[in-house]
């Protein structure tokens, strides 16, 4: 009998596991297609629509000459053939297509790896200044995902957030973005002298999560800026989440676009959107001006490797290209660049590629909300109208099992072998992605059962109430830009004593990579609190000069 109705799978080594009878998921959303919705910009003197890379419509990857049509990976092809040349090397890197390469990573890894790591030779193209086969293969990458302009990343989705930033604001520039965002988002700050204006998301302590802003709390945000005489570069949103909460990205363009400011999206957790029909709109879709997509997140790239999407004229494309190359190596892997072309002819050539995983993380949601004891987030678990939660990502919690979320990930982790994406106080959470399993996510499943056979007392959870967690981003107070607080004298003191004071460095428990502490704030009781409770749980501080948190950076006016 299967655990909880989760339909039975025979688990061997030889078997064939094939998905459990669902219900259809809609029929995925084809890859070329044009959005439903179109934005016209008037006020602006600018009218742009979705680009449509079809058709008798002019664009960049049509102009360069160079798309030959089919689900080919130019890059890769190319990278092969040169390897495949059998010439005296005399260039980079110094293991010399694999003939110096370190015997313990070689057998790890094989030869082959070595002998594809080569240097920006003729025939690979240039990735700062493409003309060739890497042109090709970014201009195939925004056809495939709907954008006008698409960058490879070799330095992550951070540099891509960190070029969008200094393409659009100047030091001093304003810049709206949600409290709750990346890391590289304050790098951001620091780099590019833009001051940030705060959003506080909504946020569930029961859960422990944040989710997104609103429309309505962007307008305000951008009203009490003109109010006090201040120059807006852009708005910055993160959607989806960690989590899989999205933001109404069309809502806050409609807000943003009249007024010529430009929209950027850190989309690093939705580079599968527009690949099913199940899934939310993309950004891009949805009117954004730049979307920064890591596509080796759910999608099947290299570690590392990112895009960065463009639609519309009201970012310069050029001044893109100018910060990307102050932030991106001179000296880019080819393994990665190439990996990003694979990944996007993988996705060419399957229009289906998502279908099960879709079937599984449904049929896992619907199993594990049966288990007692254990609950699972979804856009019910927020107040705010969100439009959307990824369907592939599966956040479970086991508070009402008296388990905090890092004693049910080292549960499930060092009992039952099922390794999670993130871990927080309340939750756990799991990303479903291409090269999940059905035996896989049946594993979670009986494991969450076995999580609630152990732990579960159907007396006590009746009455027990939340272990709700004060967030750590309320009552925030900004002395300093994070650039003046990055750049400015300070001295250690003991964490005790840091009450009050400016916070001299960031302070972020990674993962998530969201800052409880950003240069320039002040330190309050509810931020420490939760970062002592983070470190004492065992949880990774990063950014603290001292990593065990006994004492803390702050601003300094002693010359």
């Amino acid at each position: 009998m299967a655990p909880y109705g989760f339909l039975p799978l025979t688990l061997s080594s030889s078997s064939s596991l094939p998905p459990p009878p669902l219900s259809s998921p809609r029929a995925p959303r084809p890859a070329h297609t044009e959005p439903q919705r179109r934005h016209v910009i008037a006020q602006c003197g600018i009218s742009w629509n979705m680009p449509k890379i079809s058709g008798t419509e002019v664009t960049l990857a049509e102009s360069s000459g160079l798309v030959q049509g089919g689900n080919t990976a130019p890059l890769v092809q190319a990278l092969e053939s040169t390897a495949a040349q059998d010439v005296s090397c005399f260039h980079f890197p110094g293991h010399n297509r694999g003939k110096a390469a370190p015997n313990s990573l070689s057998k790890l890894i094989g030869p082959g790896m070595f002998l594809h790591d080569l240097p920006e030779l003729p025939e690979l193209d240039d990735l700062f200044y493409p003309n060739g086969v890497i042109l090709d293969a970014q201009n195939r990458a925004a056809e495939l995902f709907g954008a006008f302009k698409t960058w490879f990343l070799v330095n992550g989705s951070t540099c891509g957030i960190q070029a969008a930033v200094m393409a659009t604001c100047a030091p001093g520039d304003y810049i709206i973005i949600p409290r709750n965002c990346h890391i590289s988002v304050i790098s951001a700050l620091v780099l590019s002298g833009a001051v940030p204006k705060y959003i506080v998301p909504e946020y569930n302590s029961g859960w422990d999560i944040a989710g997104g802003v609103t429309p309505l709390q962007v307008d305000k945000a951008l009203k009490d800026l003109e109010k006090d005489g201040k120059k807006i570069g852009a708005v910055l949103v993160t959607s989806p989440t960690y989590h899989g909460i999205c933001t109404n990205v069309q809502g806050i363009v409609d807000v943003c676009h009249p007024l010529c400011i430009p929209v950027i999206v850190d989309e690093a957790h939705g580079a599968h959107f527009r690949f099913h029909d199940s899934f939310p709109r993309t950004a891009i879709e949805q009117g954004a001006d730049l979307a920064v997509q890591s596509t080796h997140k759910v999608l099947s790239s290299l570690t590392q490797s990112s895009m960065l999407h463009m639609a519309g004229d009201l970012v310069n494309a050029d001044k893109v290209t100018q910060c990307l190359q102050l932030l991106q190596s001179s000296s880019p892997s080819y393994l990665l660049l190439s990996s990003l072309d694979a990944a996007r002819a993988q996705l060419s050539e399957n229009t289906k590629s998502f279908d099960e995983p879709v079937a599984m993380a449904l049929e896992t949601k619907d199993q594990l909300t049966i288990i007692p004891g254990i609950s699972v987030l979804d856009l019910s678990s927020f107040v705010s109208d969100f439009p959307a939660i990824d369907p592939l990502r599966v956040t479970l919690s086991a508070s009402n099992l008296h388990l905090s979320g890092y004693e049910a990930d080292d549960i499930l982790a060092e009992e039952h072998q099922v390794v999670s994406e993130l871990v927080g106080t309340q939750a756990v959470t799991f990303a479903v992605n291409l090269g999940t399993r059905w035996q896989d996510v049946q594993k979670l499943v009986q494991s969450a059962q076995h999580l609630s056979e152990k732990y579960f007392s159907a007396n006590e959870s009746r009455f027990r109430k939340h272990n709700c967690v004060r967030s750590p981003l309320d009552k925030i107070s900004v002395k300093l830009t994070p650039r003046e607080a990055f750049f400015t004298k300070k001295r250690s003191v003991f964490t005790e004593d840091s009450l009050g004071e400016i916070c001299g460095e960031l302070i972020c428990p990674y993962p998530p990579g969201i800052p409880v502490l950003i240069p320039g704030e002040v330190v309050t009781q509810d931020s420490l609190s939760y970062l002592i409770n983070l470190r004492d749980q065992g949880m990774t501080i990063s950014g603290a000069a001292d990593g065990e948190l006994t004492s803390i950076m702050i601003w300094t006016t002693l010359v």
